[in-house]
């Protein structure tokens, strides 16, 4: 594509804007989240409406360009951006509109957790989501939406009402459980291969405004006991709390001792949504298990919760993730993990460990598309996070010998799409489980029968 493609029909037919290479705001419009990535679409369109949707999936149909939709461009490895294609941008629909009174919320597909959140909480509401403040509401959910509120209320997809989405041919339709059932059922896990969302509507939960935090920091050579020890306390946690394991480096936050600045740690987090007292009950426990180095016990706005980790996620970061799904945390895993935890060579790069259960375990697995069982009971993502080439390149590496070293104790070879940084048919077959997989390969072939929508975890119509 030639910079004297101007575009002008498609400017003319959108009221968004419309830029080409050459224009004062392409490269800014191009850059995504990961730095990683650096591709440069023929046409960016910026879409204000259902209507520009349509408009640019015209355009893109009459010359042949490959489709790809940017939410929140925090996919890790780069599908909102299509090299000499054409990007639907859903940045301007970034609205967020809360009726507390029917706990709703309708979302702009081009709306950011940050946005969500805080609209919510000016009502004392919120929906789970995830737990990096800049990431897109749109990817986040389509591919299920985990956080801190999912033992509590399960993912993002479990309290989806509708979605208004634009067909490949242009139509506008609202999916819910009345209408387009079979699409809506597939949009709740099966990821951008079925439309381009330009509105959610969620459920809402009462939560906050403050919620507890707690970190206890274990030195990196006591990462075996660290983990263990956290794994065993998490199995009988009370109704309430949400934990997590962190394979980090500690921030040099002011909440850190400074000696302890950049140090590597395992961190074992327990957030409290309901009493100081209950969360302290929790905790006391584990401290004395776990003898940590030091500890961060405090109140915090549940919208401080949700951007704790962006300073370690930030924009322009070179990054590249893999996951992996497990029904136990066996012993041979935790002494795998603790041996490899440090081959790291950037402080960015770390391992979270996520265990599952509660809300999320209480829907079938039938109920949506999501791609993973909801019986399983830990998620671990590796992240190589670096803001240089070299560095990146070694992390990445070493995140791709990490998973191979721990898939022995993985339910086989599939993980949660939205921490793959690469996606192959088998991994995604594997992911959905094969009866899953087929159902969404033939709604595919009803709502995107010559798989426009490609530029994402394909699901290729039957």
């Amino acid at each position: 594509m030639t910079r004297t493609d101007t575009f002008d029909e498609l400017r003319a037919a959108m009221d968004g804007t419309v830029l080409v290479p050459g224009d004062p705001d392409y490269d800014g419009a191009r850059l995504i989240w990961n730095g990683a990535i650096d591709r440069y679409p023929a046409v960016v369109a910026r879409c204000a409406s259902p209507a520009d949707v349509a408009e640019a999936l015209a355009c893109a149909r009459e010359r042949g360009l490959e489709v790809a939709v940017r939410g929140g461009g925090h996919g890790y490895w780069g599908a909102a951006v299509p090299e000499q294609g054409l990007m639907i941008d859903l940045s301007p629909l970034d609205g967020v509109t809360v009726d507390p009174v029917t706990r709703r919320a309708r979302v702009g597909g081009g709306a950011k957790l940050a946005q969500l959140d805080a609209a919510c909480q000016e009502h004392g509401l919120a929906v789970p989501a995830g737990t990096v403040s800049h990431t897109g509401v749109g990817g986040l959910t389509l591919g299920g939406g985990f956080g801190w509120l999912t033992p509590l209320h399960g993912l993002s997809i479990d309290n989806l009402e509708s979605a208004e989405v634009v067909l490949a041919d242009g139509r506008c339709v609202r999916a819910s459980a009345d209408e387009h059932p079979d699409l809506f059922w597939a949009l709740r896990g099966g990821g951008g291969n079925f439309g381009v969302v330009t509105e959610f509507e969620f459920r809402l939960h009462p939560v906050g405004p403050v919620v507890h935090l707690g970190m206890l920091f274990v030195e990196q050579d006591r990462a075996a006991h660290a983990i263990r020890t956290a794994r065993d306390a998490y199995g009988s946690v009370p109704a309430g709390i949400s934990p997590a394991i962190a394979c980090i480096c500690a921030p040099p936050a002011p909440f850190v001792p400074e000696q302890h600045h950049g140090a590597p740690c395992v961190a074992a987090i327990m957030v409290g949504f309901g009493t100081p007292e209950e969360h302290a009950a929790a905790l006391a426990p584990l401290r004395e298990a776990l003898d940590p180095l030091f500890e961060v016990v405090m109140p915090l706005p549940y919208v401080a919760l949700q951007q704790m980790l962006d300073e370690g996620a930030f924009w322009g970061v070179r990054s590249y993730t893999k996951g992996l799904y497990l029904d136990e945390l066996p012993d041979t895993a935790v002494d795998v993990l603790a041996e490899r935890l440090p081959g790291r060579v950037s402080p960015l790069s770390q391992v979270l460990v996520f265990p599952f259960g509660g809300a999320y375990a209480e829907v079938a697995d039938a109920d949506t598309a999501f791609g993973g069982s909801r019986s399983m009971k830990w998620v671990i993502a590796m992240e190589g996070n670096a803001p240089d080439p070299d560095t990146y390149a070694r992390d990445r590496q070493w995140v791709r010998d990490t998973w191979e070293a721990l898939r022995p104790a993985a339910i086989g070879p599939g993980a949660y799409v939205n921490l793959m940084a690469e996606v192959d048919d088998r991994t995604l077959r594997a992911t959905y489980g094969s009866e899953k997989y087929e159902l969404l390969a033939r709604i595919k072939a009803d709502y995107d029968p010559g798989n426009v929508f490609r530029v994402n975890a394909n699901i290729k119509p039957a």
